[in-house]
């Protein structure tokens, strides 16, 4: 019988432990944020039906699912972001739940588009969602959780790129071509990774002519700071109740953002920011790590006040976001700023013979007991051999039997050495300045 090749799918990847724990580490970041912002979790399933994933996704994005037919004969799907699964999810359990509603969920999610630096097939998202609230508070509300998180997870300069689609449907519509909204935004979502030409084609191909498709990507060029930007958008809606409303909402974001203690310049105001899913209405955003723009955004989200209508007659405004986990350790990872976290375990009792290994199961069950992290390494080997086990691994504490049932403890780090009598007396030495 010949070997099968162990090898993981094009576009997914194993996570070594020293990775997992850095995962872990920072989801634990974002969910302390979430929380003081109160917002509670949530879990929805990988698979749904395919009806369900795909009713307001449109474009491209519905090519790039993982499709199929299970075994009950049910067309389903795997869920690619987290947002069109909460609206099936507030619409299902509407009665159960307390409005405004805030819910945060973190779990992996699947597109099959090409993987390349920064993307994947399979990624984790954290996402955080105010359902209910309609306005400037709301949105304001998730750009502040939305910058609280990044400054918590100590990334390095993030700036929210902000933008409002009314906007751009207010230009549409001075320019008589407010049906060909979506075709028109999902265009300009690729004007950076595509450039300008091929966004043109794609809004010749959708019916524009030149003059208004430089219109567009005029407006779509940030000002040299935001009142700049907002004056120049002013002039261009001219009257329409939709940009209009656009531009004073931002204005009065941008307020609140700065009035809870934000850093002005963690936000900017930048019409180029479209975001591709048909689901958007209102306030989009992105998020972009100042050290390596080019990885792409490692955050987005916006306001979609009508998704949840595929499912319920009820009326439930959406605003939230997503923080991409991946995506940001593949940009720690390429700025060489992943700490180093090899393993949990803080102290290791060395194997005292087959005599004495209750003792030490008990000594290590003493500092677990105090809150030091503490394993037994588990067969008879040379000393020699476990001290190289605890150094690989990165075991700070090292604590092996003498005959006369103390035990000799070794902090790695500087080779200092003590006696300890018991887990007590190991428990001082360890936690000493």
């Amino acid at each position: 019988m010949s070997l099968i090749q162990p090898r993981t799918l094009k576009g997914f990847r194993d996570l070594m432990p020293a990775q997992a724990l850095r995962r872990s580490a920072l989801v634990r970041t974002v969910e302390d944020v979430f929380q003081a912002h109160g917002y509670g979790p949530i879990d929805t399933p990988v698979l749904e039906y395919a009806e369900i994933i795909k009713g307001k996704m449109g474009g491209e994005a519905t090519k790039e699912l993982f499709e199929f037919t299970d075994k009950g004969g049910r067309e389903v799907a795997m869920r690619n972001d987290l947002t069109v699964p909460l609206a099936r999810y507030v619409a299902q359990h509407e009665g159960k739940l307390v409005f405004p509603f805030r819910r945060y969920h973190i779990g992996l999610v699947y597109r099959g588009e090409r993987p390349q630096r920064g993307r994947a097939r399979e990624f984790l998202q954290c996402d955080a969602d105010l359902i209910g609230p309609v306005g400037a508070a709301a949105d304001a509300e998730a750009l502040i959780v939305m910058a609280d998180v990044y400054a918590a997870l100590d990334v390095g300069g993030v700036t929210l790129r902000v933008n409002d689609r009314r906007i751009l449907n207010g230009l549409l519509e001075t320019l008589g071509a407010a049906d060909r909204a979506e075709p028109v935004l999902r265009a300009l979502d690729k004007r950076e990774k595509l450039g300008d030409e091929t966004v043109r084609s794609e809004m010749r191909g959708v019916g524009l002519d030149d003059a208004a498709i430089d219109s567009v990507l005029a407006a779509c060029t940030p000002g040299v700071d935001d009142e700049a930007t907002l004056a120049s958008l002013e002039a261009l809606v001219g009257e329409t109740e939709q940009g209009r409303a656009g531009i004073a909402d931002l204005r009065t974001v941008r307020e609140l953002f700065e009035a809870a203690g934000q850093r002005p310049d963690a936000l900017r105001i930048d019409p180029s920011i479209a975001r591709g899913l048909d689901y958007y209405t209102g306030i989009v955003v992105e998020a972009q790590l100042d050290e390596l723009p080019d990885i792409g955004s490692v955050g987005g989200g916006g306001r979609y006040d009508d998704l949840a209508g595929l499912y319920t007659k009820s009326h439930m405004p959406g605003v939230g976001f997503t923080v991409g986990i991946t995506r940001l350790m593949d940009a720690l990872e390429a700025l060489g700023r992943e700490e180093e976290t090899r393993c949990t375990t803080e102290a290791l009792v060395t194997f005292p013979g087959a005599e004495h290994l209750t003792e030490a199961f008990a000594f290590a069950a003493a500092l677990r007991a105090a809150g030091i992290a503490s394993e037994v390494y588990p067969q008879r080997k040379k000393h020699g051999q476990q001290m190289r086990y605890a150094d690989r691994r990165g075991v700070p504490f090292v604590f092996t039997r003498n005959e006369d049932g103390s035990y000799h403890g070794k902090r790695m780090a500087d080779g200092e050495t003590s006696t300890c009598a018991d887990a007590s007396a190991a428990l001082t030495w360890i936690q000493k300045p």
